[in-house]
Order: structure tokens, then sequence, then C-alpha cells
């Protein structure tokens, strides 16, 4: 039986970034789920699946920080890297010290963020 690929969904309102990082992730050998608004990725059945969430910090509506934190308070714990084109230290602070995996200035490295995915998904590879 084979081994189904890890799941990494991709949150950004910025359809180019978004559009990116999900072809990025399976040029990697990932399954990848993109998502314009934290709402549509809650209210779609990929949650559960989910193996690595890269979310935008600054969106509509909720924003990448107020996901983790939600999923955290459901009780849904998916490895989380938040991803900003503004950086705030505290923000970056407080989100490190609510379990957000990697917290990364755009533009970043590839490397970097594929350095954070593995760091979340130890013993999954694609």
């Amino acid at each position: 039986m084979a081994k189904s690929k890890p799941l990494i969904s991709v949150v950004d309102d910025d359809e180019s970034m978004r559009e990116a990082l999900r072809g990025l992730m399976k040029s990697l050998g990932y399954t990848a789920e993109a998502f314009a608004s934290a709402e549509e990725f809650l209210s779609s059945r990929q949650v559960p699946l989910t193996s690595c969430l890269i979310a935008d910090v600054q969106m509509p509506g909720m924003t990448g920080f107020e996901l983790h934190r939600h999923l955290m308070a459901s009780g849904t714990t998916i490895p989380t890297i938040l991803i900003t084109a503004y950086p705030d230290e505290s923000m970056r602070e407080r989100a490190l010290e609510d379990g957000v995996v990697c917290y990364l200035s755009k533009p970043f490295n590839e490397s970097d963020l594929l350095g954070c995915i593995y760091s979340s998904l130890p013993f999954q590879s694609p």
C-alpha cells in the first residue's frame, strides 16, 4: 500500500504568492492545497488532513495568527508557518510562544521555508 504524501495547505490572500507556494510544494513532492482565506481553509475538508500549514499573517478577515490560535483552541494541532510582508518583532515573539513553527518575512529564501517544513514534519518526507 502506497504511503500518502504529506499535505501542505497554503492560506494567503495574495494569489501569486499562494499559487507560487502551492507549486513549490508540489514540485518538492508534497500534496498541496491553496486557500484564499482562513475562513475558506476552515470550511474545507482539508483541515484534518493537513500535515503543515503555511499562512500569511495579514489577510482580510481572520489573520494567519488568529487562524493558528483558532486551530489550537479547537484542539487541532497543525504545525504552522506564518509568513508576512510586514515583519513585527513583538508579533513574531508572540507567535513563536504560541507554538508557531516559523515566522518568515517576505521575501524569504526557499531554503529557509524548506527548513521550517522539514522541522515541522520530522518523520514525513514527500
